[in-house]
């Protein structure tokens, strides 16, 4: 199996963007790296996923699929190659029996239905050899500098059987039934950036389809998915005496990879406020350009109306077993019937001035964040050339060095003027230290911790940036003003790396979240949703308020449709009609 992808062609004509420089102002950092708000986000065609496909389309990537043996249970190794102009990188297989009483979503799970490794390069045979005995074992595992990202997944059991006796007998599953769970396997860690042993980050941030955030991780999870559908299809025709036993396309595409997800991403968005900025900047430049556009044509508002009623039946179809969701959900429809109406009855004088700027603030006015949230997606979604370039910069740089020779004075000032919303935190009540986060010994996952009740607060992460923060300012209020900060760390080294901190952030304002992450009413579900959206997830089910349920790539063209004009239209995606 071979495919060439050509360039997607791009959406015909241009809305009238003005001058590249004049936009309307962005949200403010005050107002949108807030807690709730980031709880309610949504994917855009900024997510990573999307960024990643549209590369591979423009770049023309070559997928095969090589190597495949199988059982006839489907057990066995593949491996699927994406050969770029100058490189190639690999998914490399290994399916393996599973008993169900050993089939779960946790971490500390020690086997699974199946395990992967992204190559850089084309594997050897030797490489495949070493790999079959190492990737099983994942964190277990010994690893070399090819080997770019790990991960494991389990069949959906009750959904992979279901198609499978449906494609064996001839017939195609229903769509509904598929919507009902969204995936045929679900992983449970997809780990890269040198953890436990693999490839560092540094071998291939520099290369220009790897240097944005995640994208080897969304390739892995990208071909996961490819072979999912192998597998379904193999191990159908076995069971049907070697006739072909192929899914339709269009239930292919409804169907993506699950995925649980807990603590481990929380803490990342902390440790990382460069790449934080940036995420929020780009999304934010995107959605300012879109407000400030005038003279919008009666296409464009047809084509907000077809992205409503597609979010409309994508929230319909979202199945979560979490209360809160379901009512906010439910919210979320009538706000999107509210969408319609403004929609429908926008006339001439309306689109000739800012229209989509006037229905944000009426949103604002009168819609929960969720649908104020959607609707800035939408809105972006409705024209791809306004989100050009946004992208570039979805990397961070290596950290500058603390400039020691300014004053206390000088520094103080800096950090009142990034730091003063901590002055509304109470750091002495108990509510604002409920928690601490810390790693586990056995997993060296993160955790959350209660203060009062658990033991290892000597262990904590410094994640309560507010707290620390607060703390670093008393220490400088008290300090002589006109020593330089290199004395002052001299006396207190426990605040050079906060020191660090807000004079980097002092370039990037959308850095930090401006809540307090160790207060009661913390949930770190909050943060991972926000993370997750700008990887382009969707359908958030919740289990707890530390991990959650997602799908990636459902809706996304499969690995032969990259070359499709559509191949770039599934935001938010519906389940199809039945083949």
């Amino acid at each position: 199996m071979s495919v060439v992808l050509n360039q997607i062609s791009p959406r015909e004509g241009k809305p009238h963007l003005g001058k590249s420089d004049v936009f309307a102002g962005l949200r403010p950092p005050e107002r949108v790296c807030k807690l709730d708000r980031m709880g309610a986000a949504f994917p855009t065609r900024l997510s990573f996923m999307r960024l990643l496909l549209r590369r591979m389309s423009s770049e023309g990537w070559q997928m095969k699929r090589g190597q495949f043996e199988l059982d006839e249970n489907g057990y066995g190794t593949a491996v699927y190659t994406a050969q770029l102009p100058d490189r190639a990188y690999s998914l490399i297989a290994f399916a393996n029996p599973l008993a169900d009483e050993d089939r779960t979503d946790r971490v500390i799970a020690s086997a699974w239905d199946a395990a992967f490794v992204l190559f850089d390069g084309i594997p050897s045979q030797k490489d495949i050899d070493r790999l079959r005995t190492q990737a099983p074992l994942q964190e277990a595992g010994r690893f070399e500098a090819t080997d770019l990202v790990i991960s494991r997944a389990n069949r959906s059991l009750r959904l992979f059987e279901y198609v499978c006796d449906c494609l064996s007998r001839g017939e195609q599953p229903e769509a509904t039934k598929l919507n009902e769970v969204g995936y045929l396997m679900r992983t449970t860690a997809v780990y890269g950036n040198g953890k436990f042993g693999i490839s560092d980050r540094s071998r291939i941030a520099s290369r220009v389809e790897t240097q944005n955030s995640f994208q080897a991780e969304m390739l892995t999870v990208f071909l996961i998915r490819q072979f999912t559908f192998d597998q379904l299809e193999h191990i159908a025709a076995c069971r049907a005496g070697g006739k072909p036993a192929v899914l339709a396309p269009s239930l292919k595409r409804s169907l993506g990879i699950g995925n649980a997800t807990g603590l481990g991403m929380a803490p990342f968005v902390v440790s990382h406020p460069e790449l934080l900025h940036h995420w929020f900047h780009a999304r934010e430049s995107a959605l300012a350009r879109v407000r400030a556009m005038k003279d919008i044509s009666p296409d464009d508002v047809k084509r907000a109306l077809e992205l409503q009623q597609r979010a409309y039946q994508h929230v319909n179809e979202w199945r979560t077993s979490d209360e809160d969701y379901q009512q906010r959900n439910q919210k979320l429809l009538r706000d999107l019937l509210e969408l319609r109406y403004w929609l429908e009855c926008a006339d001439s004088e309306q689109r000739a001035g800012q229209l989509w700027d006037a229905l944000f603030q009426r949103a604002e006015a009168s819609f929960d964040l969720d649908g104020q949230e959607l609707l800035c997606a939408l809105l972006i979604e409705i024209y791809p050339e306004a989100s050009e370039g946004l992208d570039e910069m979805f990397h961070a740089h290596e950290p500058d060095l603390l400039h020691i020779t300014e004053t206390v004075r000088a520094t103080l000032e800096r950090l009142d003027g990034q730091y003063g919303w901590t002055d509304d935190i109470d750091f002495s009540a108990d509510e604002q230290n409920a928690h601490f986060w810390y790693v586990s010994e056995n997993k060296l996952e993160p955790r959350f911790g209660r203060r009062v009740e658990e033991s290892g607060a000597d262990q904590e992460m410094p994640v309560a940036i507010a707290r620390d923060m607060a703390a670093f300012r008393e220490a400088l209020r008290g300090s002589d003003p006109d020593q330089s900060l290199r004395v002052f760390l001299q006396e207190y080294p426990e605040f050079r790396h906060l020191a660090r901190r807000a004079q980097v952030l002092g370039r990037y304002p959308y850095g930090e979240i401006r809540d307090n992450l160790i207060a009661e009413d913390c949930s770190p579900l909050d943060i991972l949703r926000f993370k997750l959206s700008f990887f382009g997830a969707a359908k958030f089910d919740p289990k707890s308020s530390l991990w959650t349920r997602i799908t990636m790539f459902q809706g996304a063209p499969l690995m032969s449709e990259l070359d499709q004009p559509w191949a770039d239209d599934w935001w938010l995606s519906v389940a199809p009609q039945n083949a």
